[in-house]
């Protein structure tokens, strides 16, 4: 498609490999690694996450990825998030009654779901608002894989600034609704898994490839 340049931020939490390969399906030119060089001059920077969310900020820290996501959105350089790699741009995190703070980008609290069966794993439906680039010529039905047992219930971010775009925030249902991705200016990210959601998750990454 497009050959833009995306580095898989490698900071040892995250499904680097099957994010490369989705990328690379959808015609990115894909490198996985951790040097600050490379990832701040990539058109496109994706923070993967697995595991938990003070573990996570721990290896993105000591690679020195917080300092690379703030200085790439300083410049407004795209960055996507997906799965704990969302979570973490979130103010804080709350797991097993701990709390760790997160990168702050949104103001916000990820916490335990409020459901009666967790893990949420498996595939479901989202609500996209209207005029989301990131699920364009996707249909309402289209459903995308998740595997999380904690998330954002209350979406805190609010701008009144006409001059500013308000973020879009995309919602799911897993007990009661939580936040399902975000699109806010050159921050994007999902709490489900795109490179595992088949074809819809390929059209979703394409989408992202085609604003670098």
């Amino acid at each position: 498609m497009s050959g833009k340049k995306v580095v898989v931020f490698d900071y040892g939490f995250g499904n680097v490999r099957s994010a490369e390969r989705a990328l690379a399906r959808v015609g990115a030119d894909v490198e996985i690694t951790r040097d600050f060089d490379r990832a701040m001059n990539a058109d496109g920077l994706l923070v993967p996450g697995v595991g938990a969310f003070a573990a996570c900020m721990q290896g993105l820290r000591a690679a020195r990825g917080d300092w690379v996501v703030d200085r790439r959105l300083s410049g407004g350089r795209p960055v996507m998030g997906i799965c704990v790699g969302m979570q973490i741009l979130f103010a804080r995190g709350i797991e097993h009654g701990v709390q760790a703070e997160g990168l702050d980008e949104w103001p916000g609290t990820v916490e335990p779901l409020q459901a009666d069966v967790v893990p949420h794993m498996g595939w479901n439906t989202v609500d996209a608002p209207a005029g989301s680039q990131l699920f364009a010529g996707l249909d309402a039905d289209a459903r995308f894989y998740f595997v999380h047992s904690y998330a954002v219930h209350d979406w805190a971010l609010e701008t009144n600034n006409p001059v500013i775009e308000a973020p879009k925030v995309t919602w799911s249902t897993h007990g009661r609704p939580f936040v399902a991705a975000v699109e806010n200016g050159a921050l994007w990210a999902t709490q489900f898994h795109p490179e595992k959601s088949g074809d819809a998750g390929s059209q979703l990454l394409t989408n992202w490839i085609g604003t670098l």
